[in-house]
């Protein structure tokens, strides 16, 4: 082979060399070729998805809404029969009104008994003037007696009316006493029955909840994922009967942890969505993820083994989204995106 065409060989050869090198350190971003653009398509869209369900149980009666639709804070979603409920709370407000009477009853058996006490104090102060009288006529009759001026049937008397008039005394005081007996009684049953109408005006406040409880309302704006709730279906605490996705959303990148070193919260971020034909939005950096995906997910690596591969690990990286952009208002949790981040720009 002549010698000129082997050098056109080893030129061409080295050339091809040459480029295969330069392809490999521009796909790995290595020097010449690193860049202070930092990019992934392990992103997507979130946002803070609600799924509705009923907090009892009970026939569906009514669901004003369809899938997809839009929804603002307060629009009635579904709503359960409540006639059970309706009778419930009417209950619970008769069992209020009884323990109201029954406290009401308490404070008319209270001042009854203070009534009854003022009476008994009366009757003291009669008892006391009678016997106060009967010792004065007996001071007056046993001088006489002695002297044998008054007939034995006077004394007689006298004496009959003293005793009579102690005896008053001891059971006027004892009247008293079963009068002011009987006031704390009053006091002592009206507490147990204030607790018993404390209890029933909670019963009353929950039956209230529990019909409230009928009426799913929206929680905040936002639109309907597909409803699966059918007028006349059963449905129990906990069923799940439609999803509501608000208007909010972010973007989570998942940046590999040999990309983070130049990365600060603030920094401008571009990226495009695959559903928009790959049309480019803005945002910027909020935060970082505590700790790598892996520390979150249900099965742990295991690194502790001899067959050990170092992988790159990926941390979730939330991005904000600007706002005033008319595609921004497209973006929905889910949807692919890919993120690119100038490291070398500031905050």
């Amino acid at each position: 082979m002549p010698r000129t065409l082997r050098s056109v060989s080893t030129y061409i050869a080295l050339a091809i060399g040459l480029a295969g090198l330069a392809v490999i350190l521009y796909a790995w971003r290595l020097p010449p070729f690193s860049s202070a653009i930092e990019t992934t398509e392990n992103a997507y869209v979130r946002g803070q998805v609600t799924v509705i369900a009923p907090q009892l149980a009970g026939y569906v009666a009514e669901v004003p809404v369809q899938d997809f639709a839009a929804v603002k804070r307060g629009d009635l979603l579904l709503r359960i029969d409540d006639r059970i409920y309706a009778q419930k709370l009417e209950q619970a407000r008769a069992g209020l009104a009884a323990e109201r009477a029954g406290l009401a009853n308490s404070d008319q058996s209270r001042a009854a008994a203070e009534a009854r006490l003022r009476a008994a104090v009366a009757n003291v102060a009669s008892a006391e003037a009678a016997l106060r009288t009967a010792e004065a006529n007996w001071g007056r009759i046993e001088p006489l007696r002695e002297r044998g001026v008054v007939s034995q049937t006077s004394t007689d008397q006298s004496q009959q009316a003293l005793d009579q008039a102690r005896a008053a005394i001891t059971a006027t005081n004892a009247a008293v006493d079963v009068a002011r007996q009987d006031i704390q009684t009053a006091i002592v049953n009206r507490q147990s029955l204030v607790a018993a109408v404390e209890g029933a005006e909670a019963a009353v406040h929950l039956a209230e909840i529990d019909l409230g409880n009928t009426r799913i309302i929206a929680p905040q704006d936002g639109r309907l994922g597909e409803v699966s709730a059918r007028l006349g279906q059963y449905v129990s605490a906990g069923t799940q009967l439609m999803a509501l996705v608000p208007n909010q959303v972010w973007v989570v990148a998942n940046f590999k942890e040999t990309q983070l070193a130049g990365m600060r919260a603030g920094q401008p971020v571009s990226f495009t969505v695959d559903a928009l034909r790959h049309a480019r939005l803005t945002g910027k950096i909020e935060r970082f993820s505590p700790a790598a995906g892996s520390e979150f997910s249900v099965i742990r690596p295991d690194n502790a083994t001899g067959n050990f591969i170092k992988i790159a690990q990926r941390v979730p990286v939330r991005i904000a989204v600007d706002p005033d952009q008319p595609l921004a208002e497209r973006l929905a949790p889910g949807m692919s995106v890919v993120v690119s981040v100038d490291t070398s720009a500031s905050r």
